[in-house]
């Protein structure tokens, strides 16, 4: 080998335990006696997985995940076009898979990981992940609802107020009915002494909540609330379970899906122990299309991921951003990301051009023209840096990676519903359960004022019923909860049955 190439595979030599990603490309010559590799320990370090499209970045994602499957690393993977679910099928063994083995030196057999599918609020084939909107907190939700920064404000006192009084907010009629109670002539006194909460502003939230609501998000908000310690499980043979959330139906709304996966990022941080540096991670988590989730991001939001980020990793969890270009990524979070795979990018336009040398920029010195190398990439190739075990970045090494053992595509239909259907999370989650919260509280105690009015009132003024239905709070609750809400409201009041479905 040329001395370059040498030295270069020198430091990715690791001593201990390493995921195997493929061989170096030095001169036009993939060698595949150098060897380019993670060290494990360094998977909580974080990293970015970047690249135009087209250029093999869901392959690599797979590729790594199995190795940290296979080394007992459990694994996330976000499945945003359908097609990692193959991850739990053995490969199909062809002519381009043996010249990639054989050109990287990878002794390749199709195998299979176990896998468990999920999908948000069941909205697809998976097993239902619900969050309560309480625990979605305010600064989470506001993204989704695309609201300002003093629209954010007022949501956080709305939420605070919910939390002092006992309100319960699991789904989204909940915090519909202590904003409908807050902006009413009773509730206005509430938050008086703290700012008050604006009509306006109400107004804004319950219009961002009815379009949320249109758009058929109300399921991804309920119980049972989904455990994200059951992303942290082991496979009975000892390997990582791969997580795979299902996402190709939810793909046209962005805003959701991304700010979902920040939620059960910082949920998994919430509920960690401080583990420091660990022989391998508790967990990796790949954060597909991660430009999604910082476009039109507030101050808060950003803040919020940042500190996850930075912190996560002492919880034993590694994060891998995966999108475009480098800059997609604030500078704040990407300069926490210690280990890239950089997949070819296209300079066809000025702004292509830019992004190339701002991405060029990224990268410590090396000994190859990176502007030249990065353009000239194939599918399936990438430019690497990592964090040795010692914590310093490797030499940058241009690489043909290796070709992933499971299947690269989609399984059937029939497999995947067989798959969800026989997982024992499958009857603990799939069903909704609506239990007593803030909604029913406040229609039960509007209920109650007006039962005693009637106690208190001469015959022939109304029923009870009568009163409830002509109270300003009730019809306000009409309002602003829409047609369909609204007979779920009229159901509990007048004691119909909710259809079954």
């Amino acid at each position: 080998m040329p001395q370059e190439a040498v030295e270069i595979a020198a430091g990715y030599a690791f001593a201990g335990p390493a995921l195997d990603l493929g061989a170096l490309l030095w001169g036009g010559e993939c060698l595949a006696d150098a060897q380019i590799r993670i060290p494990l320990p360094m998977l909580n370090r974080h990293g970015l997985v970047a690249g135009a499209t087209g250029t093999g970045k869901t392959k690599t994602l797979q590729l790594i995940a199995e190795q940290l499957a296979t080394q007992g690393v459990p694994v996330f993977l976000a499945d945003i076009k359908g097609d990692v679910s193959g991850i739990s099928a053995p490969g199909a063994a062809g002519d381009k898979v043996a010249e990639r083995a054989r050109d990287v030196g990878q002794e390749w057999a199709a195998t299979g990981f176990p896998s468990e599918f999920y999908a948000l609020g069941g909205i697809g084939t998976g097993i239902p992940v619900r969050a309560t909107i309480t625990s979605f907190g305010p600064v989470l939700l506001s993204k989704v609802l695309r609201l300002n920064q003093t629209q954010e404000q007022s949501l956080a006192l709305i939420f605070h107020y919910a939390d002092q009084k006992g309100l319960e907010l699991v789904d989204l009629k909940d915090l519909r009915a202590v904003v409908t109670f807050l902006t009413s002539d009773e509730g206005k006194p509430e938050l008086k002494g703290v700012g008050g909460l604006s009509t306006v502003t109400a107004g804004v939230i319950l219009r961002a909540l009815t379009a949320f609501e249109a758009q058929g998000m109300a399921d991804f908000f309920g119980e049972p609330e989904f455990d994200t310690s059951e992303f942290l499980r082991l496979a009975p043979d000892g390997r990582g379970l791969v997580s795979v959330l299902e996402l190709a139906d939810v793909q046209d709304k962005p805003q959701l899906f991304s700010t979902f996966l920040m939620w059960l990022l910082a949920d998994l941080y919430n509920d960690l122990p401080e583990v420091g540096d660990v022989e391998k991670p508790k967990l990796v988590f790949f954060f597909d299309e991660a430009h999604l989730l910082f476009n039109g991001a507030s101050k808060a939001f950003l803040e919020a991921i940042t500190q996850t980020v930075r912190l996560i990793r002492s919880k034993g969890v590694g994060v891998f951003f995966v999108t475009q270009t480098p800059k997609d990524v604030p500078a704040d979070v990407l300069g926490q990301l210690g280990n890239r795979v950089q997949h070819a990018l296209r300079a066809f336009t000025p702004d292509d051009q830019k992004a190339l040398k701002a991405t060029v920029r990224t990268f410590p010195d090396s000994a190859y023209d990176l502007a030249e190398v990065l353009t000239g990439l194939g599918t399936g190739e990438a430019v690497i840096t990592v964090l040795s075990e010692k914590g310093a970045p490797t030499p940058v090494a241009a690489t043909r990676l290796r070709a992933p053992e499971s299947l690269m595509g989609p399984v059937a239909a029939e497999a995947l519903e067989q798959a969800v259907r026989s997982s024992l999370l499958y009857s603990r989650y799939a069903d909704a359960v609506d239990r007593e919260s803030a909604y029913e509280k406040l229609t039960a105690q509007e209920a109650e004022k007006a039962e005693k009015a009637a106690i208190a009132k001469p015959r022939g003024d109304g029923s009870v019923v009568e009163q409830v239905v002509g109270s300003g709070m009730f019809k306000s609750l009409l309002r602003s909860m829409g047609t369909q809400i609204g007979r779920e409201i009229s159901r509990s009041v007048f004691g119909t049955a909710r259809r079954r479905r």
